[in-house]
């Protein structure tokens, strides 16, 4: 998703911190993968076995959940770090227009020139709230524009937050709102209960959404409130794996592996935002140290740098393909062959596609923001 700019605190926290690409990396695959190879399985044509293979890149879904703790942890961080600043809100909200509005609004242009969305979905994208369509009645017509709406009322709301509230403070709101998630979704959940769609919908309305948000803001929060020693932070990472992990094991027969119980509802992606400041944590722990190699990888950071551009595209990829085989009348669902053929036809053009944007439009933009909001 978006990146983040310049955290402050020594060592951990550094101007230029590569392996939070990587992060991103791994995100957008999960991403990449779980639409490519999870949705839309062929049940009664391909082989039990393979079957059980793809089903396994259901995990791919909470590649969004990643991004959201990353986002969360960048954003504050960004946030606390330029508190003092006299154009503190000009100076944010032009650096996410540069970053995000170029590529955001080449994909609502895709949409519109190939007839893919109807014109109420498309102007509430416009305003952001691509995610709460439901609520008037309108489809998700591009599902990936939900995240990007859950995103912006963060952008919005939480520089208002950091500004007029002591770190203190602000801790308390990540604390309430972690709190509150869980209580939010499972209301949603017997409200939506009559209603299939909608109830899967409900989970991506932004106040089912905002712990991912909350559980990074209060790691980037806690880091430079407390400056903790490596040693510390080690602690915190395996206590925060244990929490996670156990959290996982007991919710097992309350059904936390689906969302269609009320338990798994209300609780099934909690243990995954812990995971995942686990790893960001981790992350930070090795990128400053003799082992910082493993946490910069090449290839992982490519994708981490065209990650954005990937997200809004790769299902407008997948649907093209999809479009062109129908034309021919091939259908690649019907073998194992054929499907992972769909998945690397389909996530080759997104990925050239994404890097195209990125090095081109994005790119220009990106230099823009940096001459512009410089100082």
């Amino acid at each position: 998703m978006p990146e983040g700019e310049h955290p402050t605190t020594p060592n951990l926290l550094r101007p230029v911190m590569p392996e939070l690409d990587s992060i991103r990396g791994i995100a957008i695959l999960l991403v990449v993968f779980y639409h490519g190879l999870y949705i839309n399985l062929n049940e009664t044509r391909l082989p039990h076995s393979a079957l059980i293979v793809f089903k396994l890149f259901w995990i791919g879904r909470l590649g969004v959940s990643l991004f959201f703790v990353l986002s969360g942890f960048l954003i504050t961080g960004i946030l606390v770090d330029s508190s003092g600043r006299p154009d503190y809100y000009s100076r944010f909200y032009a650096r996410r227009a540069f970053r995000i509005l170029p590529a955001y609004f080449i994909t609502i242009v895709i949409l519109v020139v190939f007839g893919i969305a109807p014109w109420k979905f498309i102007g509430m994208s416009l305003l952001y709230l691509s995610n709460l369509t439901p609520l008037f009645g309108i489809p998700i017509a591009y599902s990936v524009l939900w995240s990007l709406a859950v995103e912006e009322h963060f952008y919005f709301l939480w520089p208002i937050v950091v500004r007029n509230l002591k770190p203190l403070q602000v801790t308390k709101c990540c604390v309430i709102i972690l709190a509150l998630s869980p209580l939010s979704r499972l209301l949603s959940f017997y409200l939506t209960t009559q209603d299939r769609l909608t109830a899967f919908r409900c989970n991506e309305y932004t106040w089912n959404s905002l712990d991912g948000l909350a559980c990074g803001a209060l790691f980037a929060i806690w880091l430079r409130s407390h400056n903790p020693s490596r040693k510390i932070l080690q602690r915190a990472v395996l206590i925060l794996f244990i929490s996670a992990t156990a959290i996982e094991v007991i919710g097992l027969p309350w059904g936390i592996l689906t969302r269609q119980s009320p338990f798994g509802a209300a609780f099934q992606v909690v243990p995954w935002h812990l995971l995942f400041v686990t790893i960001l944590g981790s992350f930070l722990l090795l990128a400053t140290s003799n082992w910082k190699g493993l946490v910069s990888l090449k290839f992982l950071r490519f994708f981490g740098e065209i990650s954005y551009g990937l997200y809004l595209y790769h299902m407008l990829a997948y649907a093209a393909v999809d479009y062109l085989a129908k034309r021919a009348s091939i259908s690649w669902t019907d073998t194992v062959s054929s499907y992972l053929t769909r998945f690397v036809v389909g996530a080759s053009l997104a990925i050239g596609f994404a890097y195209f944007s990125r090095r081109t439009v994005e790119n220009y933009f990106l230099g823009l923001k940096q001459r512009l909001t410089r100082a």
